[in-house]
């Protein structure tokens, strides 16, 4: 049985975080992710994709991100427990016995779920040929761009990812964009992006069509596209993208007896604290009045939630909050030398 002060569920950037705000205030933590790598969402779908609201970082990708997270908890030993998907959270007494999949056990008071979307999958395209080119030619998130440069490259969608890949990969590729509707629902400043590209020629636009088939045998040559009036285009490619977003899965966290609203968590906004005592839930797994899904907020909630574990963890002893430039002792647990 592993004992600790706080269990995340949840490696992407905002479990990240919340660990180093736990550890920042002399709180023991691990951390429980199903997938085999730390990162979250971060890794697993867009690791390349440029992320540009993180304060004070102009532009970074979600693997520079994931990365400089790590390295802000290196002064910390900070245990992972990857490959383990939290299966069971049952109360004993004033602690909670968290179970895995695999038959890890946690006694902890503080539980934070930090777990994105919760289980996740892209949405895919409907023809069932597409499948024997999935993660050859066909693809439903970028796990390096760079084998699309000099490539024709077709991209289905109308949210952020779908116009933001077409905008950084039209700089090395021919990109085709495809869209059922003549709406788009990207940030408008990236809509106007791509319209502008469109002008220079430098991104294909091709609105109310869906995929229809693909060709190829073996290798894709191209794909058929079918447009509302019936009429069918046929497009060469090299590459196909897909952004659809996520069918979102709670899984086991549905049966943990959380006030759950939409496949999110209903949470307050003094601790991020859920309907049970000691559970927390942070980032996109939570919701309340006003919530932004930015990276940003999942830092603020994480915060929040790690100074609300101390009671818990310390029922005899008082919080007393600190700046960290200027605690001693916050500078001794970053193995800063003080002034």
């Amino acid at each position: 049985m592993n004992k600790t002060d706080a269990l995340i569920i949840g490696a992407g950037p905002t479990g990240l975080f919340t660990a180093h705000q736990l550890k920042l205030i002399g709180l023991d933590c691990e951390i429980v992710d199903n997938l085999d790598k730390i990162g979250g969402q971060c890794i697993e779908l867009y690791p390349d994709k440029p992320i540009y609201d993180i304060p004070a970082v102009p532009e970074c990708t979600g693997e520079e991100l994931t990365n400089n997270l790590i390295n802000q908890l290196k002064p910390f030993d900070i245990k992972f427990h990857l490959n383990e998907r939290v299966d069971e959270v049952k109360k004993d007494n004033s602690n909670w016995i968290v179970k895995t999949n695999n038959g890890k056990s946690f006694s902890t008071p503080n539980v934070i779920i930090a777990g994105g979307v919760g289980s996740f999958e892209p949405r895919k395209f409907a023809p069932k040929e597409c499948e024997k080119f999935e993660n050859k030619s066909i693809f439903y998130s970028v796990k390096d761009k760079n084998i699309f440069k000099g490539k024709n490259v077709t991209i289905f969608g109308g949210g952020d990812s779908a116009l933001d890949w077409a905008v950084e990969l039209s700089k090395n590729s021919t990109v085709n964009l495809v869209h059922r509707r003549d709406e788009f629902r990207a940030a408008q400043a990236t809509v106007d992006k791509v319209h502008e590209l469109k002008k220079t020629g430098k991104i294909n636009l091709f609105t109310k069509y869906q995929m229809a088939g693909v060709k190829g045998n073996g290798k894709l040559e191209g794909i058929d596209i079918k447009h509302d009036n019936e009429e069918i285009k046929n497009i060469k490619t090299d590459y196909v993208l897909g952004f659809f977003g996520l069918i979102m899965q709670l899984g086991p966290i549905a049966k943990w007896g959380l006030n759950i609203n939409k496949k999110t968590i209903e949470v307050d906004t003094e601790k991020f604290e859920t309907n049970q005592k000691g559970i927390y839930a942070v980032g996109d797994i939570c919701t309340y009045p006003g919530k932004l899904k930015l990276i940003l907020s999942g830092f603020h909630e994480g915060a929040l939630a790690a100074r609300a574990c101390f009671k818990l963890a310390r029922p005899n002893e008082k919080y007393r909050f600190e700046f960290t430039t200027s605690s001693k002792t916050i500078k001794d647990r970053l193995g800063v030398k003080s002034d």
